[in-house]
């Protein structure tokens, strides 16, 4: 049977809520756009701190570009609780070295897999020196990603943090992301980030032209 993600983190907010618990959770955030939802979302159960580190950006002016978008709304948005930024490590020499030979895999392929991995992996990592209760990622919010999938990595994670599971895009959480992207004027992207999506995404432009 597929899970309702959505259901399981609504029952755990409410026995956080009725044991009056107001758990840490360090949330790992594709690009500010994504997080802007998730992030007005969880901050009124959770303190949350938002953890930027995607090493899949090819261009260090783009990942500079989108960081500094992320830094930004943190700053801006009102939020119940306080919520915090984490400048991660920027190596994309990781990423690539990690997906040779899946360079030409499709969207949603084995390679996007492995990039999950190695961002939830991270995540994980640093959620569990600083003892966070609970790590997540804003992945799940995206239409075009598999939340089955990113959760299954994430919870097969070894870790003294718990993988918080989720799919922000339901109740319209990809929807709210547009809106607020809108009101904070957050600059959006076309494609994930990595080289090879960029490249996919020109393709169709380029047959017409």
């Amino acid at each position: 049977m597929k899970r309702n993600y959505q259901k399981e983190l609504d029952k755990l907010i409410e026995i956080n809520q009725q044991s009056g618990i107001v758990p840490t959770l360090l949330l790992h955030s594709c690009c500010a756009p994504c997080s802007s939802y998730v992030i007005e979302y969880l901050s009124n159960f959770f303190k949350v701190t938002v953890l930027y580190f995607n090493p899949n950006i090819g261009e260090e002016s783009e990942y500079l570009k989108r960081r500094d978008e992320q830094k930004r709304l943190v700053a801006e948005m009102p939020t119940k609780y306080p919520v915090y930024f984490i400048d991660g490590d920027y190596h994309p020499q990781d990423f690539y070295s990690a997906v040779k030979g899946l360079e030409n895999e499709p969207e949603r392929g084995r390679r996007c897999s492995v990039c999950f991995a190695i961002r939830l992996n991270y995540t994980a990592e640093i959620a569990s020196k600083n003892q966070f209760d609970y790590f997540a990622t804003t992945l799940t919010l995206s239409p075009l990603k598999n939340a089955e999938v990113i959760n299954s990595i994430g919870e097969g994670i070894l870790c003294e943090s718990k993988y918080l599971a989720s799919d922000f895009k339901k109740r319209e959480g990809y929807k709210r992301s547009i809106v607020l992207s809108n009101k904070y004027n957050l600059y959006r992207q076309n494609y994930c980030g990595c080289v090879f999506s960029k490249i996919k995404r020109s393709a169709p432009n380029l047959k017409q032209t």
